[in-house]
């Protein structure tokens, strides 16, 4: 089974869990020797039709404050932060499972996106990056006739 290579390229590290192993056979690997650039990463998925790219992170009790999305030279960055609440008088934790700390994705984007059209949302814990296609950079098919 062959799958249509993915134009997107993780530049943050080596896949760490089976979601990011199982991208990597599209297109999604990571330089070689890095682990992560954050405490955490948050998970995501990117999405493509015919006029745009959606990058979708699930980022629960993020402030949306305490979130960064930047696309410079090619290279969308989506960094943040979630916060561990102070430990209250008299409370104590017996287990701390999600993880909390900086975060940052970053991703090499297709030349066909539109920069300036970038829009981002965040609502209820879901952060989503809609990256458009450029018009201008469309290929077109041109009828070759031979004499």
């Amino acid at each position: 089974m062959t799958m249509k290579p993915n134009p997107f390229r993780d530049t943050e590290g080596t896949p760490t869990h089976l979601g990011r192993l199982l991208l990597g056979d599209i297109g999604m690997e990571g330089s070689a020797g890095e682990s992560s650039f954050g405490n955490w990463d948050p998970p995501l998925d990117i999405e493509e039709t015919d006029k745009e790219y959606t990058v979708t992170m699930d980022l629960p009790a993020v402030k949306k404050d305490d979130i960064k999305v930047q696309l410079e030279g090619g290279v969308l960055t989506m960094e943040g932060e979630r916060r561990l609440t102070k430990e209250e008088r008299g409370k104590k934790y017996h287990r701390v499972e999600r993880p909390y700390g900086f975060f940052l994705r970053r991703f090499t984007v297709p030349s066909i996106v539109d920069a300036a059209a970038l829009r981002a949302e965040y609502t209820n814990g879901v952060l989503k990056v809609r990256l458009p296609k450029s018009t201008v950079s469309k290929p077109t098919a041109v009828d070759v006739k031979v004499a």
